[in-house]
């Protein structure tokens, strides 16, 4: 079966594709629209990373059967599209769920640190002369209470190490979980009570611009917001205001309204700002867990056998 990625692959992650049995794969750049027009009349599955997969796409591969994401939202995907035509489309939830729980970590503490001013400061040799002021705006993660909106498979690994540094742990989702490390409150509970809020719910037409202006005029002045799920949720013109202003203290961000992001939004110019280009995911325990199961679907197309993951 003729297989797809649609993946600037480095040369390890290449390798290990060659490795996947029973598959004709072509791995073409999201950054070569031409190569990728060219593979698309004979594709049969589509391996679907970043760049958005278009109705257009999708007319132009008459042979494709199934669009496989390498992730877990589909948002990148027109949906509709693939559905008018019977291709079935899946996704991998849980493959990229440790990485991103990490990650997640990493930009919480990067926030209350003000690890990218020090870096950048160090660089330049003015690591010893910050001013006095900046003292007063570097913070411990224990101690604080840590809001996260949404409790599938990444906060359900990630709030056992904020409890484990001390944090207090409060969560939001559709309806309480039995298991769920924390004390459920509503979303506007939440945005009143926690120091951080980390969102971990996928982009929807119901939660596009969920943290909008309002929502964030009831976070708490000097709260940190994390982002690590979609840019989509998040009013970026209001966030910025609010970091400019001093209603909240920071954010760390692996996701933006526009991607690839644009340098020369004025988000990223604010010293409280950390932020990485929709990496959260990206690790090769990632790529390990996501390509076997993804094979695994490919073999199952062709065999005509349920496939993992469908959600269309």
């Amino acid at each position: 079966m003729k297989v797809l990625l649609h993946y600037r692959a480095g040369p390890g992650l290449a390798e290990r594709l060659s490795h996947l049995p029973g598959l004709d794969l072509t791995v073409v750049s999201d950054t070569d629209d031409a190569a990728f027009a060219r593979a698309l009349p004979e594709a049969e599955a589509i391996w679907h990373v970043l760049r958005p997969l278009s109705a257009a796409d999708i007319a132009a591969a008459p042979r494709l059967r199934l669009i496989q994401k390498i992730g877990v939202g589909v948002n990148t995907i027109d949906v509709e599209a693939a559905k008018a035509r019977g291709i079935a489309v899946c996704n991998l939830p849980g493959t990229n769920s440790r990485a991103v729980a990490e990650l997640t970590l990493l930009l919480m503490l990067a926030a209350l640190r003000r690890v990218a001013h020090f870096d950048a400061a160090t660089r330049a040799g003015q690591g010893w002369s910050q001013p006095p002021e900046l003292q007063d705006s570097l913070f411990e993660l224990g101690g604080r209470t840590v809001g996260l909106v949404g409790y599938g498979a990444i906060p359900a690994l990630l709030a056992p190490v904020l409890a484990a540094l001390g944090c207090r742990l409060l969560y939001t989702a559709r309806t309480p979980k039995e298991d769920a490390e924390g004390s459920y409150r509503t979303l506007a509970g939440l945005l009143s009570e926690a120091d951080i809020v980390s969102l971990h719910i996928p982009e929807t037409p119901e939660t596009r611009g969920l943290i909008d202006a309002g929502a964030i005029a009831r976070m708490k002045k000097g709260a940190v917001l994390v982002n690590t799920a979609r840019g989509g949720l998040v009013d970026q013109v209001a966030l910025t205001e609010a970091l400019r202003s001093g209603h909240l203290a920071a954010a760390g961000l692996d996701v933006f309204a526009q991607e690839p992001a644009d340098p020369r939004d004025p988000l990223f110019s604010l010293p409280n700002v950390v932020v990485t280009p929709h990496i959260a995911w990206l690790t090769t325990g990632t790529f390990d867990r996501s390509f076997a199961i993804a094979a695994e679907n490919v073999r199952r197309l062709a065999a005509r056998e349920p496939l993992l993951h469908r959600v269309a």
